[in-house]
Order: structure tokens, then sequence, then C-alpha cells
């Protein structure tokens, strides 16, 4: 099982948020290329980026602080967060990025996923979003009727590679996972799943992998050092 580092960019910022709330951050680093290093340097073997500013607006105002990491790292990175548009993606590919990540776009406009597929391949990657079920977009700021796990089916059914799933409501709580939902999820569809939201412990970790996770995006636990990379070197997960 691949396991993400997160960093969250707000402002040119790494930060966490808990739950998603623009307004309950917590600022870990000024410069966040330094912390991608260090990741790295810990045995990180990818990482994943979020432009929070391009999640809530819908236009990157990082792009300068993505392009540090990209430049200085040696290990792949995909980045998410307000690409809404082909252009945006092709210019992140462009700047280095292994992969990128839509959220709300592939929900509003199937034709544009379509094109995004065809043109980038496996380079593109969806997040589904959940609360109580039901997929959220815009920064998580409105949660729709969709159901998750037949927008996931639907996904799958378009040619998607590789889904990225996130239960808002354990994002940045370091409540463990919603494992109910992702067992769920592993029996609807054989896609590559990369589970994010609550990691909390080593234990929630190899529990993912045991239920059939392709991937883990950790964030908050190892900013707060509930985990560590060594320990996750160490579990040979």
């Amino acid at each position: 099982m691949l396991i993400y580092p997160a960093i969250d960019i707000k402002s040119g910022n790494c930060v966490r948020l808990t739950q998603g709330m623009k307004d309950a951050e917590t600022v870990y680093f000024k410069h966040p290329w330094k912390v991608a290093l260090d990741w790295q340097k810990q045995g990180a073997r990818q990482l994943h980026l979020v432009d929070l500013d391009g999640a809530f607006d819908g236009v990157s105002q990082n792009l300068e602080s993505i392009r540090e990491i990209i430049d200085r790292v040696d290990i792949p990175v995909q980045i998410g967060g307000g690409i809404r548009s082909l252009e945006a993606m092709e210019q992140l590919l462009e700047l280095g990025a292994w992969r990128c990540i839509l959220g709300t776009k592939a929900l509003e406009d199937t034709k544009m996923l379509e094109e995004a597929l065809e043109k980038f391949g496996d380079r593109v990657v969806v997040s589904v979003d959940a609360k109580d079920g039901k997929v959220a977009v815009e920064g998580w700021t409105k949660v729709g009727d969709r159901d998750a796990l037949e927008f996931a089916s639907i996904l799958q059914s378009m040619g998607l590679k590789t889904l990225v799933y996130t239960d808002i409501a354990r994002d940045g709580m370091l409540q463990g996972p919603n494992f109910e939902a992702l067992k769920r999820l592993r029996e609807a569809v054989s896609m590559e799943i990369i589970a994010s939201g609550g990691v909390s412990s080593l234990e929630d970790l190899i529990r993912l992998k045991d239920m059939g996770a392709d991937g883990a995006i950790v964030g908050k636990a190892l900013y707060e050092g509930a985990v560590t990379m060594q320990e996750i070197g160490g579990a040979n997960l």
C-alpha cells in the first residue's frame, strides 16, 4: 500500500484544516517545499498536494509553491484543489506533476472528464469527497444528492483507474477512517482506491491495507506525531 504524506497549501503556507472548514486551520510551516523535502528524507515515495485556495475559489493561488516543491523533490507529486479545466490540468502536468486530481469538475462536467481521460489517461485521478454517503463539492462547502458509491461506479465505467475517497467528517479529526464506507466502496469497484481522512495511527494504516486499500493519504497524524514515517517504513505496508 502506498503512503502519501499530505501537504495542504493555503496562502503559501502548509496548513491542516479540520473537517475541511476554511476557518478551522492550523499553520504548520511557512515554506511547503521544506516540508516536502523533509517527508522525502524520511522515506516518502510520493506526495499528495492540495491547493486549498484553488479548492475554495476555483483559481490556483499557489502555483509558485507547487513549482518549488516539484522542482526540489525527486519523488512523484500528485496535486488536487481547484483543477476545473483541461488547461489547468495541462499546466500542472507541464510543471512536472505526476497526477492531477479532479473533484468538483468531475461531478459537474462528465464531458470534460472524458476528454481528460482520453488526453491524459492514468494521470487523471478523481476525488470522491463524501459526507453521510453523499458527494460534496466546491472545497466541501456544498453537499448534494449524488450517492458516493454510485458516482464511483460511474467513474470506473468511464475508464478511471484511480480514486481518492475522503470521508469529510473524519478529515483532520484523528479519529480513524470510516472503515465501513471504505469496505462498501472496495466491494463496489475494482479500481485503485486511495483512502483519505481520519488516519490516526499505524494500526489504522495496517487495517486499511488488510481491507484492500491501495493507498492512504496521511496528514494530521504525521504533523502531530501520532504516526511517523519511520514506523510506517518498519511496518512493511
